[in-house]
């Protein structure tokens, strides 16, 4: 069985931090700090011990800011020396890994009016770590501050910052605080999104993708403009960058992103989709199988979803979107495609029993359904 998320943060981070501190500043209270924070820790899930060691940090820290990022500062591992490497683990020759959550929250809780100070120790952190969370708030407080600051970031040394610069900034970051006025107006990251797509490390073009994503969400013609204007002459490394971007666009059947990728006409020909078994259990799984044929006398491009029609506790049906196949058709040729889709139980959703159907989607154009029945395990 993996390991809980929660013992990512543990004693053993609880015992690092205490000890890496002490060596920074010998007046700090090591054995107080170590107190509070392993009271009750064993409890918590991962995100409340970040918090719960944060207020024990803001219980032994100097209360003056620029004193406590001083001393954070020197317990800091060495960062990554030729910047692109992963973030060191808990080490012994200095702070970095999961413990800096609770360092990066203690950041904004006492630095939010001294920015200046707090965005530098926010870029020290998030080479050991990531300040994607801390920066947030200053984001929203001080945006012409942060925008500024970011926007010098995007030529840094290390990736890790310039990673910063977009995931940071993402409107709808996972687990981060919502960006408000982000999610309404995008257009302050747009230059900071154009100065990174091209970044050599595949690790900062990730980030720039899902930020693109994230903007699709709310904003879609304007992510389907910027592919439109990007992809033209695109290297093969912005080409998956943009392809990552338009994933959502792409499952929503959003015409122009479609079409930007060569999937904008319906299939010429014929198709037959049919799913097995059609009585299926939770926990188990669908084949999926698709035959296409041809009827053009060019090739064609196709991108090949389908959506899961799942019935909700209320009876209704809900769809949710899969990514099938991208394909190019050749003329007259005909095509059997196979797909496993599994049904086993999540966390994050319930599929209940009764009557269900998959849509097949091609080129964002209904291409046939499969009804099934769901039993429960």
């Amino acid at each position: 069985m993996a390991e809980p998320f929660k013992h990512l943060i543990s004693a053993a981070t609880v015992l690092g931090l205490g000890r890496q501190l002490k060596r920074s500043d010998p007046s700090f209270d090591q054995r107080r700090f170590e107190s509070l924070a392993l009271d009750g820790l064993e409890a918590l899930e991962l995100k409340a011990r970040a918090m719960h060691l944060c207020q024990a940090l803001e219980a032994t820290l100097p209360s003056e800011f620029s004193v406590a990022a001083d001393m954070l500062e020197r317990s800091l591992a060495p960062a990554p020396s030729d910047g692109h490497a992963p973030p060191p683990a808990q080490a012994d020759n200095g702070l970095s890994g999961w413990g800096l959550w609770a360092v990066g929250e203690f950041v904004v809780r006492r630095g939010i009016d001294e920015p200046q100070r707090a965005l530098a120790l926010l870029h020290a952190l998030t080479q050991r770590f990531t300040a994607e969370f801390a920066i947030r708030p200053f984001i929203a407080r001080h945006p012409e501050l942060s925008f500024a600051t970011l926007r010098g970031w995007t030529c840094d040394a290390s990736a890790h910052v310039r990673r910063l610069v977009s995931e940071g900034s993402r409107p709808r970051l996972p687990w981060g605080m919502q960006l408000k006025a982000l999610i309404a107006d995008p257009s302050p990251t747009l230059p900071l999104l154009r100065a990174l797509q091209d970044d050599p490390s595949d690790f900062v073009r990730r980030s720039v993708a899902n930020h693109l994503n994230d903007i699709a969400k709310d904003h879609p013609e304007l992510v389907a403009d910027w592919v439109e204007t990007h992809l033209p002459g695109a290297s093969a490394q912005r080409i998956a960058l943009l392809r990552h971007a338009s994933r959502s666009l792409i499952k929503r059947s959003h015409p122009r992103t479609l079409q930007a990728w060569g999937h904008g006409r319906a299939l010429r020909g014929e198709v037959r989709f049919s799913v097995t078994p059609q009585r299926a259990t939770v926990g188990g799984s669908l084949t999926l199988q698709v035959t296409l044929l041809s009827r053009s006398r060019s090739t064609q491009s196709l991108a090949i979803d389908y959506a899961w029609f799942r019935r909700l506790a209320d009876g209704s049906l809900s769809p949710k979107v899969f990514k099938g196949w991208t394909i190019e058709l050749a003329p007259g040729e005909t095509r059997t495609l196979l797909k496993r889709h599994s049904l086993r139980a999540v966390t994050t959703r319930r599929d209940h029993a009764g009557r269900h159907h998959l849509e097949l989607r091609i080129n964002g154009r209904p291409g046939g359904t499969a009804p099934f029945t769901l039993r429960p395990a």
